[in-house]
């Protein structure tokens, strides 16, 4: 039976996207909560928030790369990509621990360079384990559509761990103060018990796939032939522009919502958000069969962007027409997720058959590295924005302030979104494409096993 018919086990693959769930719970609240925290609760101040978060998520421009280069040569019993993940587990739990409950864990004086090693440390951690792990994604079939269906479960568990972090606001808000302090306490406790619960059941239970001798391609020569890869290169320009959009919208999520609309339960809206995405992911994987991954990708940028500028004419008192648009964005957020981590998966592809070497941790790593660069900045830049023209959570905010809060929430997102659409929709690996690339590195391997 040829590779590219292998289904693998719905139970292999549901076990191996389950890790997706505890990782959504701590990227959620650094976007969303982790701003509001630091500087209403805290006393940091909104532009050096942004700063210090910018300049944390610059450290994984070397740590990315590092983790993923290794684990591409890394040999060992176990497998490529096990060890980096068990190491990556104590270093997270500690920077979630410090991050999220600072004067629980002895911390006296929380500024901004607590918040900037403390960051950084969790990062360093969650590189460790997440890319190995979308490496080893990437590894667990050849085939275009199963990889489609094994980032889709990911992708599902990734919402769901979103529409937990966004259950737990909810319950916070309904049985106490609701303060973004216990609602940040909660979710350390949760990610903490279920990340190495899990971690450690999909080591165990899930295994690598077996390993072909690959030819080992020199630095130097890797990093050109990335260079002259087109699909890659199209897809980390895309992955850079949109999720830019994304960060420096949902920075400022939780402000809009507040300062804006006049929305108080502003954590429940988040389980709406949610719930939809996870509820439309089989709409978009179904889409993506019948007119290509990067046309439904690009009709999702289009719906999204149509919906930020409609959000820009709301105001106060707005509550059920904003709620309404969260929840139809929310339902273009599992497309926004799966999509390009899919086509990124193709991509590897085509460096596979002109290298003959086997580097999808890498090529998780640079892309990794460029959204997380994205997320830096976009976060960065968008909270220093809105400072800069005035807006301060800390204090009334006036007419001028909001008008320029709402600008960067709803049209400057969507200009990112349009501006990446044009690059999506020629994109040029198709499944007949990769169905050519994966039949010659078929007959390579083959060739390989009988020498």
């Amino acid at each position: 039976m040829s590779e590219t018919n292998i289904r693998l086990k719905g139970s292999t693959v549901f076990l191996y996207g389950s890790i997706g769930l505890p990782a959504a719970m701590f990227g959620y609240p650094i976007a969303i909560w982790l701003p509001v925290f630091y500087s209403q609760e805290l006393g940091v101040s909104l532009a050096a928030v942004g700063t210090m978060i910018m300049l944390a998520r610059l450290t994984d421009m070397v740590t990315d790369p590092l983790i993923g280069l290794f684990s591409d040569h890394h040999r060992a019993r176990m497998g490529r990509r096990k060890p980096f993940m068990l190491a990556g587990l104590p270093i997270l739990v500690l920077g979630v621990f410090m991050l999220f409950m600072p004067k629980q864990f002895g911390a006296e004086s929380v500024g901004s360079l607590h918040l900037v090693l403390w960051v950084s440390i969790m990062f360093l951690g969650a590189t460790l384990i997440l890319i190995p792990y979308a490496a080893w994604g990437a590894e667990l079939s050849p085939d275009y559509h199963e990889r489609s269906r094994i980032t889709a479960v990911r992708e599902i568990f990734v919402l769901v761990g979103l529409l937990l972090s966004a259950v737990i606001p909810a319950v916070v808000e309904y049985f106490s103060d609701g303060s973004v302090g216990k609602i940040l306490e909660a979710m350390a406790w949760s990610i903490v018990v279920l990340m190495p619960i899990l971690v450690v059941l999909v080591v165990w239970r899930v295994a690598e796939p077996e390993a072909v001798e690959h030819r080992k391609v020199p630095l130097k020569e890797g990093l050109r032939l990335v260079v002259k890869n087109g699909p890659m290169m199209r897809i980390l320009l895309i992955i850079l522009i949109v999720t830019s959009g994304e960060a420096f919208r949902n920075a400022l999520s939780i402000f809009f919502m507040g300062e804006v609309i006049g929305i108080d339960n502003r954590g429940t809206l988040f389980l709406y958000y949610f719930g939809s995405g996870l509820l439309a992911i089989p709409f978009w994987l179904w889409l993506g069969r019948q007119i290509g991954k990067h046309r439904a990708f690009a009709a999702c940028m289009c719906t999204v962007s149509i919906i930020s500028v409609s959000t820009y004419f709301l105001g106060a008192g707005d509550v059920g027409l904003f709620t309404l648009l969260f929840i139809a964005k929310g339902m273009c957020f599992g497309g926004l997720q799966f999509l390009p981590l899919s086509m990124l998966a193709d991509v590897v592809d085509v460096d596979t058959a002109r290298s003959r070497g086997k580097r999808a941790g890498t090529f998780f790593a640079i892309s990794g590295m460029t959204a997380k660069l994205a997320t830096a900045f976009g976060t960065g830049i968008s909270l220093n924005v809105v400072a800069f023209f005035g807006f301060d959570p800390r204090t009334p905010s006036g007419p001028e302030e909001l008008q320029w809060l709402a600008l960067c929430y709803t049209i400057v997102p969507a200009v990112f979104f349009l501006g990446a659409l044009w690059l999506t929709w020629n994109y040029p690996l198709t499944e007949k494409r990769q169905a050519r690339l994966r039949a010659m590195i078929e007959r390579r391997n083959l060739r390989l096993t009988k020498v």
